[in-house]
Parts: C-alpha cells; structure tokens; sequence
C-alpha cells in the first residue's frame, strides 16, 4: 500500500497508523522513493537523511501506541533548522559539511513526538532571497508549474509539501519566508507571533525578526502541527514563557461578527491586478459569511521596506560574522595567513546576495551612517507597531494579499534587488511588529493560486485560525492539486 498525501490529513494518516493499515516504515520507505522520483524535476531537498528516517520511522513502529498526533509522518526541515548529527548548511556552500552537535527545539520536539524528518529542504542561502534561487545547491521549482520559483526563502519547504512528497514541513519567516511561498504554492503558510516558537538551533540571520513556522495543505495541519513545535524555551532569550493553548480550539466557530480590517495601503501601486481581483472576491466572501468588514490606513507601511532592509542587514552582518573558516564549514584551500582565510573563505563561500547585505548592514552600523540609516529605520519600525496596534483596538483580524503578484518565471527577476526586495513589501510590516500571519489559498488566476493574508494580535494565532478554517471549508481551494508526486 501507498499512501497519498493529498487525499489524507496529518490525522487521517495518525489513524491509519493506529490501526496498522500502515506501517511507519513502509510510509517512510515510500515517501523517500517518491522524493527520488519526483526531485529531478522539482529540486526540493538539499539531501535527503534516509538512514535516519528509517531509523526514527523503525522505532515508531517498535513502540506501536502512536499516542502522538504526528508519530511517524515523515516531514521536510528547512536546511537552516539544526539537526544533531544530520549535515545542515543553510544552503550556503560555506557550511558545506557541517555536521551540527545539537537539535534545535523544534528538532528535538518533533523527534520527541515521533516525528520522521526525512531530509533539509532546499532554500535561499541563509534565508536571503524570495525565490530559492540564491541556493548554492539547487534551484527549486514551483510545485504547479516547473517553469516558475516556487518563492522563497522557504522554497524548498513549501514545494515539498505542495507537491505531495511529504505530509508537512517546518520553515523560517523574516521577512515573508513562510508566507510568500506558502501563496505561490497554495498552501497554508504560518508566520507565528515572535517569540512563540524557539529560534534556539535556527541559523540566525536577523535575531529580532527570524521566526519558525509551519506550511501544511490545509489549516488544520498547520494548527495541528504549530501545537507541537510552540512553547517556551529557556535556551532562547527571546522566547514567549506563555502558555500554548490548543490552536485548533476556535476552529468550526463562526465568524459571524468578526471585525476585520483592510488596510488600503496594501492595494496601492505595485499589487498586480490578478492579486487584488481573487483577494477582493475572497474579501466579499468572508463579508457574506458574516464578517464585518471595513478599510482602515496602516500609513507607514511605505516605509517598511526600507526600514527592515536597513534592520535585516545589520543583524545579519553581525550574526554572519561566525561563518570565518576557522571553526566550522568550509575554508579556501589557498589561504596561507589567518587574514587570507577570513577574506578567501568568505568571498568563496558566500553567494552575492548574501555578500550584498553584509555589505548593506555593516555600512548601516558604521559610526558615519548609524544615525541616518539604522536609528531611523529602528525609529519607523516604531511607528510601524503603533499603525497596528491602533487598528487592533477596534479589529479583531486584518487581511490583505500575501503578495504582490502571483509566482514568477525562474530568472526573471534574481538579477534586479530592488525588484526582488518589493516582493516582501506585503509580508516584511508583520515581521517589524513581531505579529503572527498567515498566508491560504485565495483562489487561482491563470491556474495558479494566490495567497490570502490574515494578520492578528500578538499570540492570537487560534483568531487567524478560526478564520481561515472558515474561508477554507467555504472555499475546498485544498481539492486542486498539483501534477508532480499526485500518484503517490
């Protein structure tokens, strides 16, 4: 027996496994031969960890009770989350190699739960990109139509799940990372709100804005699986010591009465008129199933791109500043003096998109340009925060586009950055607050889906939840499904 993950949710495939319809692992074993058929083409693992799958999927099936939800369902781990033992590179050929000694939390919370994480799905090196094409490795396809990007930085993560070659996976989100290629791929993407899952063991590349999440088909697999990796963590300094409440617990209510805000300024110039035709349809839907719905201004949300670029950059030229080649990953065979190892490694290690935002953020913390650029971003970030805070005292949700446009041609876009950085103008205000958002399926145009972002509160994911549930039961947008992996 096969199993096809796009007929069955993370609980049907629980059941089955209790019942012993299956065996975790034969599940894996034919999850794994599925990833080698379909990845020719879609490119979404770095590597595939089929020992350790196995390994995890036998002692699943020894143990038998299959108490825990997610006991022996192989998942994806973006190449950025550590996994002890299991090569983790971030993408980037500088960590070519590396071998992390721990798990991150998330790691070590699926693992606890019996989780089989099957391999490192591909992304931007570093989590620097919207499109997974700045990979040292791979050049991931959109799981609908390989002739596209499949966005980014999780990528990798998001057409692994689309595609069927696994029933979930975990990415990161700085700016849009979850969100943008949840859109592209039809998915159900979750930016949690900062702090309310561990970054312990994620390659940082900007501290006050990076934030794990999980893509999932439909929104109750992503409430399910966001109920497993949330909580409080005394390894991260900044992590949330709240308690976790069971996600799924507002869905099936009505939103009969909701309260949500539309901020005008995300259909300005710029949002293609595709993206505002299905998510302007997908707003008249939730105002007919009740919702009260009215246009509010989130007036500083012009600057936000700006503002995180300067933010982003300078966190990230500090925390990059360990990748030397002196403890970990890859060195330049030709260096002959410790100056020689820093430079060489660095220019041969790192891909241009990441060498351009050292290059931004450490000119943004030098004492010539601090004032200018880095105080004044921090300042509009400020400013950000109050936009939100004042529209959720009278708001219960906000939504608006995921992004932009709908996916792209491959190439089309990687050799223009401003270009590339406007795609995240829709996703990066959420990151600056420190807000849970997340990104499902509006409808299509063209046969491509279009992302639907719903905005909440500050660790109020079970509204967003409630709400996209319902726009989700109302819609069956989950039932169109891609070619690649559909037989499995």
């Amino acid at each position: 027996m096969t199993y096809n993950y796009f007929e069955h949710s993370l609980e049907d495939i629980h059941a089955a496994l209790q019942a012993g319809d299956i065996t975790a692992t034969k599940l894996t074993a034919d999850t794994l031969e599925n990833i080698k058929q379909s990845d020719d083409q879609l490119e979404a693992f770095v590597r595939l960890h089929e020992d350790a799958a196995i390994e995890a999927a036998r002692v699943a099936d020894e143990e038998g009770d299959f108490e825990n939800l997610l006991a022996g369902i192989p998942m994806a781990m973006k190449d950025n989350i550590s996994t002890e033992g299991l090569e983790t590179t971030g993408a980037s050929r500088i960590l070519a190699g590396f071998k992390p000694v721990y798990d991150a939390t998330v790691t070590k919370k699926l693992k606890d739960a019996g989780a089989v994480i099957v391999g490192k799905a591909n992304m931007d090196e570093f989590a620097m990109g919207g499109s997974s094409e700045t990979s040292a490795y791979k050049q991931t396809k959109n799981a609908w139509d390989l002739s596209l990007v499949p966005g980014g930085s999780s990528g990798g993560s998001a057409a692994a799940v689309a595609a069927g070659q696994v029933a979930y996976a975990l990415g990161s989100d700085t700016g849009g990372s979850i969100r943008q290629p949840a859109a592209f791929n039809g998915l159900a993407g979750m930016k949690p709100t900062y702090g309310r899952v561990s970054r312990f063991g994620l390659f940082a590349m900007a501290s006050s804005l990076d934030q794990i999440g999980p893509l999932t088909r439909t929104v109750r697999d992503n409430a399910l699986v966001l109920n497993a990796v949330a909580g409080f963590d005394q390894r991260d300094s900044t992590s949330a010591d709240l308690p976790v409440p069971d996600f799924t617990e507002k869905m099936g209510q009505s939103i009969k009465g909701m309260k949500v805000a539309v901020p005008k300024e995300y259909f300005e110039e710029g949002i293609s008129e595709e993206v505002k035709a299905q998510v302007n349809a997908a707003i008249a839907q939730l105002k007919a199933m009740g919702a009260e719905v009215s246009e509010v201004s989130l007036p500083h949300t012009q600057y936000g791109v700006a503002a995180y670029y300067v933010l982003m950059s300078s966190e990230a030229s500090s925390n990059l500043q360990r990748y030397d080649g002196v403890r970990y990953g890859f060195r330049a065979p030709e260096a002959k003096s410790l100056e020689e190892v820093y430079k060489e490694t660095r220019s041969e290690g790192f891909g241009s998109e990441v060498k351009r935002r050292i290059m931004l953020g450490t000119y943004s913390l030098s004492a010539g340009a601090y004032d200018a650029f880095f105080k004044k971003a921090a300042q509009i970030r400020t400013l950000i925060i109050d936009d939100f805070n004042k529209v959720f005292e009278d708001y219960d949700l906000i939504v608006a586009p995921a992004t932009p446009t709908q996916a792209y041609k491959m190439g089309s876009e990687i050799d223009n950055p401003k270009t590339m950085y406007m795609g995240d103008v829709l996703t990066i205000p959420v990151n600056l607050a420190g807000l849970p958002a997340m990104s499902v399926n509006a409808g299509f145009n063209g046969g491509l889906p279009i992302g639907l972002q719903i905005i909440g509160q500050a660790f109020d994911e079970q509204t967003i939840y409630q709400l996209a549930y319902a726009f989700e039961q109302e819609n069956h947008f989950i039932d169109n499904i891609p070619a690649i992996g559909k037989d499995f």
